[in-house]
């Protein structure tokens, strides 16, 4: 793989630092530590030397849609302390091959799947020392043609998935209903936020609702405003694919 010319890498890094500082307002305006917040760089589509772009400019965590185009892209990027995060939805099927690749899932939407993803991080009956962290993915605006599980259900998820071992789970991701401007998405965000409240405050073992990931790049600001740990920002980043 050929390295991307200087202007491309350039235009990259650039971006990345214009989206930093974006984040960081929005962590002072709502009286956040910026170090709370991290975001993630949707690379999904883009082609490798964008991604090593980012990587020479410091960034280092990457958020893929799909198991075998993130596998491949890994093959191309190096960089100390790079971490993939799938945030697509996951196929039980691709389950084992996506618990080796990535550092989080961001996608867990049923039982069912939180124990595929559990038994495949259990060998030979042991697990490995370290857990996988995942996400649950709820549908905060109840749409037919979104994945994710309605809210009203996730603490009993919550409650079931803390009990499998070989996962973690630290907390809720959803992709709201799209919205005509970033500020009307706020309730969505805010809805998300405080079903993690509801659910830390059940205090169920081996859970953490410290993470969510909410926000991408038409609406992060907001996002960060009520409560979001990690933002997905793509086209904002690397241009339309």
């Amino acid at each position: 793989m050929g390295m991307t010319d200087h202007p491309e890498r350039n235009k990259v890094a650039d971006a990345v630092h214009a989206i930093q500082e974006r984040m960081q307002a929005a962590c002072r305006r709502s009286g956040r530590d910026p170090a709370q917040v991290r975001l993630l760089a949707v690379s999904k589509q883009q082609p490798a030397d964008r991604v090593q772009a980012a990587v020479a400019a410091g960034h280092r965590f990457f958020g893929e849609n799909r198991v075998q185009e993130a596998r491949d892209k890994m093959a191309l990027v190096s960089g100390d302390g790079v971490q993939w995060h799938l945030i697509g939805p996951l196929q039980r099927n691709k389950a084992r091959l996506a618990a080796s690749l990535f550092q989080m899932i961001h996608s867990v939407d049923s039982l069912a799947l939180a124990q595929q993803l559990s038994a495949c991080r259990s060998v030979d009956g042991a697990t490995p020392p370290s857990p996988l962290p995942v996400l649950m993915q709820v549908n905060i605006g109840l749409e037919p043609q979104k994945q994710g599980v309605a809210p009203e259900e996730a603490p009993a998820l919550a409650r079931a998935m803390a009990a499998l071992p070989g996962i973690a789970l630290r907390g809720l991701m959803a992709i709201p209903p799209q919205t005509a401007t970033a500020a009307a998405a706020r309730p969505y965000f805010r809805a998300l936020a405080a079903l993690a409240r509801k659910i830390e405050g059940q205090n169920i073992p081996d859970l953490s609702m410290q993470e969510l990931s909410m926000g991408m790049s038409h609406d992060f600001e907001i996002a960060i405003e009520e409560g979001a740990t990690w933002v997905r920002v793509g086209s904002a980043l690397f241009g339309e694919r």
